[in-house]
């Protein structure tokens, strides 16, 4: 195959090849392959091997290990979006290929809209298995799998399920030495699963591949999904909240959501298919599901346990070292929003010396806090709260003396809040859990008293 050479807009078809879990080794094996070009070969490794696979669990194995390898699939079709799709060694059913269809479209929304495609009705998973049997139940134990991004989301969903009683491993997929710390600093066991990329994936990138955001969340969640079944643990929690499910509004495109695979579209979609198609006995979910970016700024100001150990700044996030004051850029997306959200909740010598610096007063940083607010700019293609949110928790500030003279607080008060209906500023009322949520009913009812204390 040495004589093949990727050319972007003549390849015809992308191939699933096959995929393989060594039960010895705890490595999975995910096999991909452009036309008749070279065999792309991802690797997953969960540590824990070897693993005892037999009857119904290696029935549960198989079929995550195949949910893996076509979600997988999606940072390799997008080099190159070929219209035709073909799955080689085993069949789907028609629910499988919706569910696939969904998270490829949705999920590459804000990558077909930079780079000027169209994918809705090009992408068609072939159906050629009747409905799959559904999954039994596998006897799983009680035990949350929890991820972890080093942000604050995860860390307020680890402290309530500690407050819960409920046992949980904290896991995450890479070799961030930052999230390392985070998972360590909880004092929780740890499972830190390995992935690596076909290394052909960043040659074509620069012979001209197309390339942007991949729905990375919907990826993890299968991962963990194996990592589950093969630990015997019974639930897989992430941290997506409900602002997650609110995209940017682009004029003449529509909505366009960077992180549709934390919204709640995905979220149901796929923990659905993962109980009738894996383990009738296997839960994932999100725990901050009903609540508002600002409910879990709330919940995160509660105690001071992670201030020099968390970050939510993505820039910076693969070449931090271990000083805090490098733990977030400074203006970002993700820098600004956080900020803005703990500032109502946290004192702001606490909140200044996290960041090591007062982003509301630097007048520079204008814009990038207007696109928070969606005041002449869409809300920016990050995982950040609503418009909504952000301009609650600025007027808020404007009525406290220790912001209000702030650059940015003051001109919000003097220019942008008098636009604005005051009925839509206040705070307490997204500061209350609502909405729909996959959170087992029991375990609700003792988070939920949490949240509220």
């Amino acid at each position: 195959m040495t004589d093949w050479v990727f050319k972007r807009d003549a390849i015809r078809t992308f191939r699933f090849v096959r995929c393989g879990f060594d039960p010895a080794t705890g490595v999975a094996e995910l096999v991909y392959a452009f036309d008749d070009g070279p065999e792309l070969v991802e690797t997953i490794t969960v540590p824990g091997a070897p693993f005892a696979l037999e009857g119904a669990r290696a029935d549960a194995v198989r079929h995550a290990l195949r949910l893996l390898h076509l979600i997988a699939g999606v940072s390799y079709y997008k080099a190159a979006v070929p219209e035709d799709i073909r799955i080689e060694s085993y069949a789907i059913d028609a629910d499988t290929a919706a569910l696939l269809t969904s998270i490829y479209e949705n999920g590459l929304g804000e990558f077909a809209y930079r780079n000027g495609l169209n994918l809705h009705g090009r992408i068609r998973f072939p159906v050629s298995a009747d409905e799959d049997m559904r999954a039994g139940t596998l006897g799983l134990r009680p035990h949350a799998l929890v991820a972890i991004g080093g942000g604050k989301d995860s860390l307020v969903t680890v402290e309530a399920l500690r407050e819960a009683g409920l046992p949980q491993t904290v896991v995450w997929v890479g070799g961030s030495q930052l999230i390392r710390a985070c998972a360590e600093r909880t004092g929780l066991p740890t499972l830190n699963i390995g992935r690596q990329l076909a290394p052909q994936l960043f040659e074509y990138n620069r012979q001209g591949a197309w390339n942007g955001h991949i729905p990375v969340t919907a990826v993890n969640s299968a991962i963990l999904v194996l990592a589950a079944v093969l630990h015997g643990f019974d639930q897989v929690v992430f941290s997506n909240e409900r602002s997650a499910s609110y995209g940017s509004i682009i004029p003449g495109t529509g909505e366009v959501n960077h992180q549709w695979s934390k919204g709640w579209a995905f979220e149901d979609a796929f923990g659905a298919h993962v109980q009738a198609r894996v383990a009738a006995d296997l839960r994932y979910y999100s725990l901050l599901r009903p609540l508002s970016e600002l409910a879990v700024a709330r919940q995160f100001a509660r105690t001071d346990r992670y201030d020099h150990h968390f970050s939510s700044c993505n820039r910076n996030f693969h070449i931090l070292g271990e000083r805090p004051v490098n733990r977030w850029c400074g203006v970002c997306p993700k820098c600004h929003f956080v900020f803005l959200a703990l500032a109502p909740f946290m004192p702001k010598p606490r909140l200044v010396s996290i960041f090591g610096r007062n982003l509301l007063d630097e007048p520079a940083q204008m814009p990038g806090f207007d696109a928070l607010l969606e005041y002449r700019d869409h809300k920016p293609f990050e995982c950040v709260g609503e418009g909504r949110e952000s301009r609650a928790a600025m007027a808020a500030l404007a009525e406290r003396p220790e912001w209000r003279e702030d650059s940015i607080v003051e001109r919000f008060a003097r220019e942008i809040r008098p636009q604005l209906d005051a009925a839509g500023l206040a705070l307490a009322p997204l500061l209350a859990p609502e909405g729909p949520h996959r959170i087992p009913p029991a375990l609700w009812e003792r988070v939920h008293a949490h949240f509220a204390a």
